[in-house]
């Protein structure tokens, strides 16, 4: 019986490596996400040259702040997709050890789920405060309860920072 308990033991290591799908995917996510955050950048750059020379009917003052915010927000969510990948990937299969080298406080290194997760979580809070931040630039303010209610989830937004902020990494 224990030749096969060994024998299965051994399957049950070896699928560990099932997780380089999860890493692959992530990767290509945050690929296919880089880059179309650089296209939107590159065309907001034409945007921005056509109307200072004269040649766009569009003011770029009224979509030039949300055009940006939208690309952070793309970057920040393929940020998370390599943080995720390269996390699972040092938890399940081997350190990497170029990262190894620049010290635990890295962002790719990780000891354990809680860490990764840390970690995703705070990029992923950023990436909704830019969201937040994205919505209030496009909010038309007709009664001052709308502007109580922005400086009220200001404070909200402002509050929950601050207790992020308490409960450092380790």
């Amino acid at each position: 019986m224990k030749k096969y308990e060994r024998k299965f033991e051994q399957f049950l290591w070896q699928s560990r490596y099932l997780v380089l799908f999860a890493v692959g995917a992530s990767l290509l996510g945050a690929l296919v996400l880089f880059i179309i955050g650089t296209l939107d950048i590159l065309n907001l750059v034409f945007v921005t040259v056509q109307y200072y020379l004269g040649f766009s009917s569009v003011d770029l003052h009224d979509v030039i702040v949300t055009d940006v915010i939208i690309a952070i927000d793309i970057f920040l969510i393929a940020i998370v997709l390599m943080i995720f990948g390269l996390g699972i990937y040092r938890l399940f299969i081997s350190p990497i050890d170029e990262t190894e080298e620049l010290g635990a406080s890295h962002s790719f290194n990780v000891t354990s789920f809680d860490e990764l997760k840390d970690k995703i979580v705070r990029v992923v809070i950023l990436a909704v405060i830019i969201e937040f931040f994205r919505a209030v630039v496009e909010i038309k303010f007709d009664t001052p309860l709308a502007a109580i209610y922005l400086a009220l989830s200001v404070l909200a937004l402002a509050i929950s920072l601050f207790l992020m902020s308490w409960h450092k990494p380790k």
